[in-house]
């Protein structure tokens, strides 16, 4: 079986558009820095180095990388600088496939999930999280399953309405008591329609800024504590939704996030109008949550399962 035998040539090739201008401003970089250069020594490293962190990579994570490096040139005696894009992509790869998350190739089947399989969605507001959650019940029921959705970010204006809206694009069904309305009712009687009529997948939009740490804290909590009055192991999976635009400030985002709540996977939207796709690799081996979903574009199927080798490919291969 091929390395990308799993994606579908259309899916490969969206990804590769999508990271293009990350692509695109990291070799730009590698190449001013190698100009004149035969090996990869120390000061292409240290070059190396300021392009990964530019990148939005992650200091931690770039000093990870370029020791894999140095180890590397130390143990091959001679490496010719027009390899490092395939050393860059090999030792990338290899040290994210260490990392405890697993990646996934279909997370939209449902088969050995609980039914119904709940999924409450967190993150900031502006990140693309209604759009994300839009363009999950479409796949999931591509897949065949029925979705219900809750629109329990009730805070913020138009919020709700642009739940409705997805729902009646896509086709499925949305609980909503309008806004500056209690969330938690709304989970439950999401969590109730969706147990009443057979759902497959029930997501759950939340509030996307509250006054304080705190507060957020206790809304999630409260939630989480009513839709278990239906379903005791509910939410099955709570999802982080980051703009990877915005580089650093996603992994900020994503640090305090997790530290009020429990976080079990990572979505990072708005990789195609960017040039900090980095962060996606900082993400990944800093909080060591699976990051399950990338949208690399605007169309429904533009939201793709992550594969760490297919993304890193994408990124550093000429």
């Amino acid at each position: 079986m091929g390395l990308f035998d799993f994606f579908s040539k259309e899916k490969k090739e969206t990804l590769d558009k999508g990271l293009e201008k990350s692509k695109t401003s990291i070799f730009d970089k590698i190449s001013k820095a190698i100009v004149g250069k035969s090996t990869v020594d120390e000061e292409v490293l240290d070059e190396l180095e300021e392009i990964l962190i530019s990148s939005d990579v992650g200091v931690d994570t770039t000093i990870k990388i370029i020791k894999r490096i140095e180890a590397r040139v130390a143990r091959d005696k001679f490496t010719n600088t027009a390899e490092l894009d395939v050393i860059l992509r090999e030792e990338i790869a290899e040290l994210l496939q260490e990392n405890n998350s697993q990646d996934v190739q279909n997370s939209f089947e449902t088969e050995n999930l609980p039914k119904p399989f709940v999924l409450m969605v967190v993150g900031v507001n502006g990140v693309g999280k209604t759009t994300t959650i839009g363009k999950l019940a479409h796949n999931f029921q591509k897949n065949g399953k029925k979705v219900v959705l809750g629109a329990a970010d009730t805070f913020r204006a138009a919020a709700v309405d642009q739940l409705k809206l997805w729902g009646t694009r896509v086709g499925v069904e949305v609980i909503d008591h309008g806004m500056n309305t209690d969330p938690s009712s709304v989970a439950y009687d999401a969590i109730k329609v969706g147990v009443e009529k057979g759902a497959d997948v029930i997501i759950i939009d939340t509030a996307g800024r509250l006054h304080t740490k705190v507060n957020l804290m206790n809304e999630l909590g409260k939630i989480k504590r009513v839709m278990q009055k239906i379903l005791p192991e509910a939410p099955h999976e709570v999802m982080l939704v980051l703009d990877g635009s915005t580089g650093q400030n996603a992994v900020i985002q994503a640090r305090e996030f997790t530290k009020v709540t429990e976080v079990n996977s990572l979505t990072i939207t708005k990789l195609d109008g960017t040039a900090k796709g980095g962060v996606v690799i900082g993400i990944s081996d800093e909080f060591k949550i699976p990051v399950k979903y990338i949208g690399v574009g605007e169309k429904m199927e533009d939201l793709q399962v992550f594969n760490k080798v297919a993304f890193v490919d994408s990124l550093f291969k000429k």
